[in-house]
């Protein structure tokens, strides 16, 4: 009677967890306003700390509420600030001629992969952990640290080199040109004007 009312209690968590991801991830990829659509990435991420939680990962629900649904977030919203959410965006105009293309070949690809994985019948969940259960031997944090730090060391490194190049990127595009004030400008005007005049005397 325990082992099956534990059981119900899983399916619950699991089934009230699944529904705050996929609709906190819907939120991201179709709310139009920037700040919405961070909103709807802390909703994904607190789901996911509960899908750790339900699988005895408690330390590593911590760190997703606490690293990602605070501190990386909260850059998302300095990025978005900083960069400009009152100005319009012309959607029609096409900055990269090939991006749309690509995307849909992408998205194609995708998709593909995904009927693949169905057709093949062979699915990661449920099956046994190639690091060990969460709840052996030592701590969750000893666990948690070794895996990562050995198991799945290039994916960490790979990881921490593009967070390095986000936060290179935010920077360059937060970047303004220096204002220049109406004694600078009219000076600039008159050296501008006086290299034309010099170099048509020297046609």
């Amino acid at each position: 009677m325990l082992a099956a009312t534990t059981h119900l209690a899983d399916w619950g968590v699991f089934l009230v967890a699944a529904v705050i991801v996929l609709a906190g991830a819907l939120g991201v990829v179709t709310a139009r306003h920037p700040v919405h659509c961070a909103l709807f990435l802390i909703q994904t991420l607190f789901g996911v700390a509960m899908l750790f939680v339900s699988e005895l990962a408690h330390f590593l629900a911590a760190v997703q509420v606490i690293v990602y649904a605070g501190a990386i977030v909260v850059l998302f919203l300095f990025v978005i600030m900083l960069l400009g959410v009152d100005k319009a965006e012309n959607v029609a105009a096409e900055p990269l001629r090939a991006q749309r293309p690509t995307a849909i070949l992408l998205g194609i690809i995708g998709l593909a992969e995904f009927a693949g994985l169905v057709r093949a019948g062979q699915w990661a969940t449920g099956a046994p952990s190639v690091s060990g259960a969460a709840n052996a031997a030592g701590s969750n944090v000893e666990l948690l640290g070794r895996s990562l730090f050995s198991t799945y060391l290039l994916p960490f490194e790979v990881t921490s080199v593009l967070l390095v190049i986000a936060v290179v990127a935010a920077v360059t595009l937060t970047r303004r040109p220096p204002q220049l004030t109406p004694e600078e400008e009219a000076e600039e005007a008159a050296e501008q004007q006086a290299e034309a005049v010099s170099e048509g005397a020297a046609r």
